[in-house]
This record gives structure tokens, sequence and C-alpha cells, in this order.
């Protein structure tokens, strides 16, 4: 087994939003990964008096302690209790209903002899390549088919889209979002690599169409995950005149784990 993770922060002045983790064994066999992409807040009040940072550590180490640990859960309610967690740590001291309250997206995928479960919620993305070399993209893809009026500012997309019914959901305070989750199982004989992205990862794929995310798994397996960083980071850096980068930020923060079973 090869698993490989990397990371960049998207600029040397503010910490690193997104997290990652691996576990092996789970409960003594298969294996398990988590990788969050925490939700950089607009300017101004969040309700909470804890950083992103903060927030994506506590809920990343309960999803890999009990995605490690109780086989008997589904990834469903693995995260649905991981968020409870989270949010009974800073109940007493912060305004969790707020609705920039410390959020994340959120990838879980845990392995045995017999099969391999995934957990999707909102914009990251899951690859699961088969022994045959095809590759399968698991996305939570609601943010995308949202009309673009919802998201014409923070502000609108705060009050008629974020964590609403017809909108998209992010891991937040309340742990019903779990039931929004993307899930699934594919046998272990049908999986030989899997891949999990930030979106500040996959912009080599989604942002720039170097390349299918068939092409996308070639570059981690052949360059590993800080290849795959590497690449995303001369494409923006190339982007002078924002062809492709339009309004979104020059550099974000990019994470990717690369796990050949």
């Amino acid at each position: 087994m090869r698993i490989e993770l990397a990371t960049a922060a998207g600029a040397t002045d503010r910490p690193n939003e997104d997290w990652t983790a691996t576990v092996l064994p789970a409960s003594g066999r298969g294996g398990g990964l988590v990788l969050l992409d925490g939700v950089t807040p607009p300017r101004g009040e969040t309700g909470c008096v804890h950083s992103v940072p903060w927030f994506t550590a506590r809920l990343g180490g309960a999803l890999v302690e009990l995605s490690g640990s109780r086989r008997d859960l589904t990834l469903r309610e693995i995260l649905a209790e991981s968020i409870r967690r989270t949010t009974d740590s800073h109940r007493s001291t912060c305004d969790l209903s707020h609705v920039r309250t410390p959020q994340a997206t959120v990838v879980v995928v845990r392995w045995d002899e017999a099969g391999i479960e995934h957990l999707v919620l909102s914009d990251s993305v899951l690859l699961i390549e088969s022994p045959a070399g095809e590759v399968r993209a698991v996305l939570d893809d609601r943010l995308d088919r949202l009309p673009r009026e919802l998201l014409v500012s923070e502000a609108v997309a705060d009050a008629r889209a974020r964590n609403k019914e017809g909108g998209f959901f992010t891991a937040a305070a309340d742990p019903a979002v779990a039931e929004r989750a993307v899930t699934g199982r594919t046998p272990r004989a049908g999986v030989r690599a899997l891949a999990a992205m930030t979106d500040g990862a996959s912009r080599w794929t989604e942002m720039f169409g170097e390349g299918d995310w068939a092409a996308c798994l070639g570059v981690l397996e052949k360059e590993g995950p800080q290849g795959l960083i590497d690449r995303v980071r001369a494409l923006e850096d190339a982007d002078t005149e924002r062809e492709h980068l339009r309004r979104s930020k020059t550099h974000d923060d990019a994470t990717a784990v690369y796990a050949r079973l």
C-alpha cells in the first residue's frame, strides 16, 4: 500500500485552513482517510471566537478517531457525531447559529478487505480508480448547479443558499447536515487507487482544464500530490490576464491525498 499527501497554503500571511489525515489500520483492518477544506469567511463577524483551522482540526480529529475505531457506524453517523462533538466543544462560547460559524467541506473514505465506503460533502473531490484504470469522480455538485443569481455575492449566498434547502451544504454546527452528504460503497476488488483533493488542488482539472479526472489521477500516480500542487501553482502564476482565475483568489489552500491500495 502506498499513501502520500501534500498541502500548500494559499498565502503566507494567513494559516492553511485545509486539514487531512490517514489512519492505518482502522480497527485492526483496512484503513481510512479524511480531508477537509475550511471555508474562509468574509471579513466581519462570524459569531465564533475560534479560527477556521481550530475548527477543521477539531472536526478532522473526531472524524479520524471515529472512522478508525467505530466500524459499527456508517460514515453519515460518524460525520454527525463528529459535528456534534465539535459543536459541543464551543457551544458555550460562540453563536453557532451564525451563518458564517466555522465550517468545512468533507471527504471521508474507509476501507477493509471487503469494500470501500465513501462520503463527500460540498466541493472537495474524491477519485476512485478501478483495476482496469477507469476513474470515477465522486462529487457533491449542488454548488455548481445553483442559479447564478444565488451566488452574485457572499451576502446573497449566505442569505439564500448556504446550508439552506435548495442550496448547498457544508459541515458547520448542525449534525443533521450529514444526511445531505453523497455516500456510497464499492467492492474492494473494484478499486486500485483513491485520491482526495480540496478545490485548490482540483483546479488543475476544474478551473484550468489541463486534463480530465483520469489524467489528474495519472499526475498523482507519477508525481505525487506535491507534483499536482506544483503544477497548479505554475498555472496560477502564469494566468496573469486572469483568463481562468477571473474573480477567484490567485492561490487557494491546496491539499491532495493519493492512496494506492
